[in-house]
């Protein structure tokens, strides 16, 4: 009769172990799809930034005729896809720019959007490079503000 108790305990202390094992293997992995998707939202953040940034840099009149509006990122962002809708409100209002980045996930898609408000760079040629009239001495002034 002892014997079959002790039997009974190691197969009851089995099963228990067995599915707390699954059950931690099962938040692992949760937790690793978790965090990868995060890594992807950063991503996407980051990508619909940059896009804003650069309409900002090249001006949302002459950005289309550079760049694509919409597409696949370059590597190794390859798995995202972008569209920048840039909008003409009106006379003399700064244009609405709206970038969205969608990528696939599971069954289904997810995406970022950022919308900002953009005016046309005001200069005679639109595609001259922007530079300061003067060169910047970096490391003049950061010495002249700490008194050397």
């Amino acid at each position: 009769m002892r014997r079959g108790v002790v039997l009974m305990d190691v197969i009851l202390a089995g099963v228990m172990l067995g599915v707390g094992l699954a059950v931690m293997l099962s938040l692992a992995s949760r937790t690793v799809a978790t965090q990868v998707e995060g890594q992807r939202q950063v991503v996407a953040a980051w990508l619909t930034d940059e896009l804003l940034s650069m309409v900002l840099v090249e001006g949302p009149v002459i950005y289309p005729q550079l760049y694509p509006t919409h597409g696949r990122c370059d590597p190794p962002f390859q798995d995202f896809e972008y569209e920048l809708d840039i909008e003409d409100i009106g006379l003399r209002e700064p244009m609405r720019v709206t970038a969205t980045v969608r990528w696939a996930h599971g069954r289904g898609v997810r995406q970022v959007s950022a919308q900002t408000y953009i005016a046309e760079r005001q200069q005679e040629d639109p595609l001259e490079l922007r530079a300061p009239l003067e060169p910047i001495d970096r490391l003049g002034r950061y010495y002249e503000d700490e008194g050397f």
